[in-house]
């Protein structure tokens, strides 16, 4: 867990009071503003609590949150690869990557970034992927900025509004051996 002033990043077990609450709240602002991780418009919110939960139900996810004057207002999953998925088991990716608008500039989102790299590396994680709509300027940014190479894009990757939206994908070797 992280702290700096008004922000901390708590990694999820199980919802705590209101806390399901807070992060669909913040899930529904979030693709209000285009950012929904796949979503267009907010699904109902017993879709999103359901969603949730199921995320927090399964061990190969791990939900960060990240709380602004201590409200939720951001997430981040770190996703590890399935068991039978032996070939690529030395990489984990990230998923729902969002602050909610009213929390966004300060920092918020850099800090769940570096709680999720920080928990691939100690699991043992040589490499993390990443995907985000060319439409996420500012997203786009901090991947780079913290070291994400962009591998590919693709001009069909998401429909929203009827349409079509790029979408970029990316790695980050986080492990010193898998460097060439």
């Amino acid at each position: 867990m992280k702290n700096q002033n008004k922000l901390k990043v708590i990694l999820l077990k199980k919802f705590n009071a209101g806390e399901l609450q807070e992060l669909c709240k913040a899930t529904e602002e979030a693709i209000l503003q285009g950012i929904g991780f796949s979503w267009v418009k907010p699904p109902p919110r017993q879709n999103l609590e359901n969603y949730w939960k199921g995320v927090l139900a399964m061990p190969q996810r791990k939900l960060f949150v990240g709380t602004f004057d201590g409200a939720i207002a951001a997430s981040i999953q770190l996703v590890f690869p399935n068991r039978s998925n032996e070939a690529s088991s030395f990489s984990a990716s990230i998923d729902t990557h969002f602050v909610s608008p009213w929390a966004r500039g300060h920092g918020l989102a850099r800090l769940l970034l570096e709680e999720a790299e920080v928990l691939a590396s100690k699991n043992g994680f040589g490499q993390i992927l990443l995907e985000v709509r060319k439409t996420q300027k500012r997203a786009i940014m901090l991947y780079e900025g913290a070291g994400y190479i962009k591998w590919g894009s693709l001009p069909t990757y998401h429909n929203v509004n009827n349409e079509l939206i790029s979408g970029n994908f990316y790695y980050k070797l986080i492990n010193s051996k898998l460097k060439k």
